[in-house]
């Protein structure tokens, strides 16, 4: 099975890496990383870590899952290009701007919280 992630990953945490390795349980696992431009329209700011640093950082941990910088301007491109079998959500990750799950073409999970209260990106310094 082929399983899809996308985030922004900024700092690699331990949320993160749960999010990856039960998507790893799941199968081949392709990693979705937010373009910098992406994340700052999304989140309203800037990650801290470039989408190159960010990228590298899951590559060299995790050298089984391939990596791949988002679409700037097409948010479902990935999922055309590599026709995932799974989307895998993380706990409280939502769709894109202006995507909702009638506009995927393949099942979608969430995987469960692991420690929110401490490894929520939002909460991380």
């Amino acid at each position: 099975m082929n399983v899809m992630i996308f985030g922004t990953f900024d700092h690699l945490h331990e949320g993160h890496r749960f999010l990856i390795r039960e998507a790893m349980k799941r199968g081949d696992v392709t990693v979705i990383v937010g373009r910098d431009a992406n994340v700052e329209k999304i989140k309203g700011r800037a990650p801290r870590q470039s989408e190159e640093e960010r990228s590298l950082t899951i590559q060299k941990e995790f050298p089984d899952v391939h990596v791949v910088l988002g679409n700037s301007d097409d948010f479902l491109e990935p999922l055309r290009l590599y026709k995932p079998d799974l989307l895998l959500l993380g706990y409280d990750q939502q769709l894109p701007p202006g995507i909702s799950e009638r506009d995927l073409s393949i099942p979608m999970e969430r995987a469960e919280a692991f420690e929110p209260e401490r490894y929520k990106s939002s909460l991380m310094p």
